[in-house]
């Protein structure tokens, strides 16, 4: 779950922090100019519209947040778990969570906000909350590259490639002292799986926003391939 604290918000007019993130998809990369024919990297990414599925208080919660849902399905493609939480059960003849407008959505993320009164479930979030200029922080998962060695992984420079030694180019060296020590230091760097893990991209760029079709366009990389599920947010840098 994504959180977002103090600094990851903004003060609406009345003076209340509200919460400004987004989940979306990444499209993939491509190249804006500007009028003065200066070229900008950009990653294009699919962000909402996003729906309110749940908002959480401190007196049945314990914390305040907003729960925002991502990713139009069909209904038939979630558990009864998800329907039921979403409230689209058609089944659900108690009546425990009634229907507010919420489409059937994929992924589900958490934003702490102070402001959590302030939205109301089955309200949509889009592309329009933030602007161009604006600094954002995006969330994702990166490539995997499965099982690499100490050159790819950690960046070493393998061995020396002379006096054939035509084993040793890529090979990590010593790894730990044999009388002394007598063990391999923890933390050391070596071979291992590489990639799948949760990354953040600080401090980027708004460069566009089309609303109309829901894209954002943000300078530099973002992590994951294209196809993968992001979280953009407030710099908590910036």
């Amino acid at each position: 779950m994504s959180r977002f604290r103090s600094r990851h918000e903004r003060l609406s007019s009345a003076g209340r922090l509200l919460v400004k993130g987004l989940i979306g998809k990444k499209v993939g990369m491509t190249q804006v100019f500007d009028d003065a024919g200066v070229v900008t990297p950009v990653t294009i990414i699919q962000a909402g519209p996003c729906f309110v599925t749940q908002v959480k208080d401190v007196e049945n919660d314990g914390y305040t947040a907003v729960q925002l849902g991502f990713g139009e399905v069909s209904t038939k493609r979630l558990t009864k778990g998800q329907q039921g939480h979403l409230g689209v059960l058609k089944s659900d003849k108690k009546g425990r969570r009634k229907n507010k407008g919420i489409p059937a959505v994929r992924h589900l993320r958490e934003f702490r906000t102070s402001s959590a009164g302030d939205y109301q479930v089955g309200q949509a979030l889009t592309v329009e909350q933030f602007t161009i200029g604006d600094k954002v922080d995006v969330i994702g998962k990166t490539k995997g590259r499965g099982f690499a060695g100490v050159v790819k992984r950690h960046g070493y420079a393998g061995g020396v490639r002379t006096h054939g030694q035509s084993d040793r180019w890529r090979a990590p060296g010593s790894i730990g002292s044999a009388t002394e020590m007598a063990r391999v230091p923890k933390g050391k760097s070596m071979a291992g799986r590489m990639g799948n893990e949760r990354l953040t991209a600080q401090n980027l760029e708004v460069v566009r926003i089309d609303a109309e079709r829901n894209l954002i366009a943000i300078k530099g990389a973002v992590p994951g391939a294209k196809g993968g599920l992001v979280i953009i947010r407030d710099a908590a840098k910036g």
